[in-house]
């Protein structure tokens, strides 16, 4: 039995709540090391860079928040962190530099505001992602939030999947547009359709066993199986319920529902989730995504009549508290307090009105952050890095934006849009294998001397034709890496490292169209510089 088995197995994570307000009155050095790894159910990680410090992660289902959350969140990073907040991929946030002392007050502020860290770490049914404009764009097929918002109302602070082999990371999305990365999930619900004749019969197909992590990237597997949305809720739960019972434990890195599927096969998890629920399963249906991306980021019309939402990029994906309250501000003014976060780390405004927007457009905040960023800007996502985190091995932040930089003084607007992640270790937090150019951090000796370096892959994708990365480079120095990217970023784009298949890619289907309400539609033409 592992170290985490046998931590498990002693008692549940969620226990560890009792002793909080314990350990804020006795200090982080007085707590066992089993707690410190408990307390990661409840979001909190003590980081080995910052002694005595821990980070928070904050749970937003679908990446769905408010201005006032925002606040409340702004009001925690400034008077308990250190003023700064961090966007995820996974459509949460990362309060930092936190002191187990004030935690017990942290907790009950965001409870105030509706919000809550449980179960954003270890063993368990992590933040579920969908679309960050679900109910928005005119061309989804089907809205995933109910579905989500179902899914996390049973895991959460149900013992039943606190003691998972592993994390299980879960994406539904009846959007066409791939802005998420769902074959990088455990589970995924991707919309689907089978053909009546008469008539489509809209529904998700269900894709297993991806990961980025754990030894890489595997593409999830198809299980054939096509399910409605008043059945969607039921096969989930009966996947994590098979994962709970008969995943892998005894290595932690071979512990993700993908080496079940491995051992088992698709065939296998199929006929056991048909068993379980006592009925039969329709096959896949036709996929309904397109084969290009859109990551939703710009000024784009609602379904809703004379609505728009605004997409804003968070350069890789750090905000000043300061910040996060002019945003929600700005949610307050122009729309009606909503805000969503994205999985390409930006912030979502929705239900701007016609009249506004083109005001909206204007506002100094919106022109810093930008909703019509650079080819450059607009692709750039980055994990925390090794400042806060024990696994990185590099600092991945600022290095990425100093890479930018470098890089847009050489290229200028010779940047065609494309994708660029940094991961700062094999976790893969950036999605760096799914990316156009990735980045995976590492150290290497060079002239006898040991530096900051990446491995570069290339071609890597998600989608309804995705793409394993291909590693081209090793051991790149990272002060030597804008010269190396000057040369081949010009000449790289995912059309020509993987050809797009289909019609629907040569017509850019999916991809949803831009306003043409007020004066922001001319500045949509004109793309932002990585801000200062």
């Amino acid at each position: 039995m592992n170290k985490i088995e046998a931590i498990k197995t002693e008692r549940d994570g969620l226990t560890v709540r009792d002793l909080i307000a314990q350990y804020a009155q006795t200090g982080w050095e007085s707590i066992p090391e089993d707690d410190i790894q408990r307390l990661k159910w409840y979001g909190l990680f003590l980081r080995n860079p910052t002694p005595g410090h821990f980070m928070l992660r904050v749970r937003l289902p679908g990446g769905r928040t408010t201005s006032a959350q925002l606040d409340a969140l702004a009001d925690i990073a400034l008077q308990y962190g250190n003023g700064v907040v961090d966007v995820t991929t996974r459509q949460q946030v990362q309060l930092r530099h936190l002191t187990i002392e004030h935690v017990p007050a942290v907790f009950a502020t965001l409870s105030d505001a509706g919000l809550t860290s449980l179960q954003t770490g270890m063993d368990t049914v992590r933040n579920i992602m969908t679309c960050p404009v679900a109910g928005l764009n005119p061309n989804e097929l089907l809205d995933g939030t109910d579905i989500v918002r179902a899914i996390n109302d049973e895991v959460l602070g149900n013992p039943a999947y606190t003691n998972l082999p592993r994390k299980c990371n879960i994406a539904v999305t009846g959007c066409p547009d791939n802005c998420l990365h769902t074959e990088t999930q455990d589970i995924a619900l991707v919309p689907a359709y089978h053909d009546l004749g008469h008539d489509k019969c809209y529904g998700y197909n269900v894709l297993v066993g991806g990961k980025l992590g754990s030894g890489g990237y595997r593409i999830a597997s198809s299980l054939d199986m096509f399910v409605n949305p008043a059945e969607a809720f039921d096969v989930c739960r009966t996947i994590l319920h098979i994962y709970r019972d008969h995943g892998p434990r005894e290595n932690r890195t071979q512990a993700r529902l993908a080496f079940l599927v491995e051992a088992w096969g698709e065939t296998r998890l199929r006929q056991e989730v048909e068993t379980r629920m006592g009925r039969t399963l329709p096959g896949a249906g036709t996929d309904a995504r397109a084969a290009s991306e859109h990551d939703h980021i710009g000024i784009f019309r609602q379904k809703q009549r004379g609505m728009n939402y605004i997409g804003l990029k968070v350069l890789v994906g750090r905000v000043k508290a300061a910040d996060l309250r002019k945003i929600a501000a700005l949610a307050e003014r122009y729309g009606t307090g909503e805000v969503r976060l994205s999985p390409a780390q930006a912030f979502m405004i929705p239900h701007v009105s016609d009249k506004l927007v083109g005001e909206l457009a204007e506002e100094p905040l919106v022109k810093h952050f930008a909703y019509n960023p650079s080819a450059l800007y607009k692709g750039l996502v980055s994990c925390v890095g090794s400042d806060y985190c024990n696994l990185a091995v590099i600092e991945t932040k600022s290095r990425a934006v100093d890479t930018a930089r470098a890089l847009e003084r050489k290229l200028g607007d010779g940047l065609k849009p494309i994708t660029l992640h940094w991961s700062g270790c094999p976790a893969g937090c950036g999605n760096h294998l799914v990316a156009d150019i990735g980045l995976l951090g590492k150290k290497a000796k060079v002239a006898g001397k040991v530096v900051d370096a990446v491995d570069v892959f290339v071609g890597g994708r998600s989608g309804p034709d995705p793409k394993f990365a291909t590693r081209i480079m090793e051991d790149v120095p990272c002060d030597k890496l804008p010269a190396v990217l000057e040369t081949l970023m010009p000449y790289h784009t995912r059309e020509k490292m993987h050809r797009v298949r289909g019609k629907a890619a040569a017509k850019g289907a999916g991809a949803a169209k831009p306003t043409a309400s007020g004066s922001a539609a001319a500045g949509l033409l004109t793309p932002q510089p990585l801000s200062a």
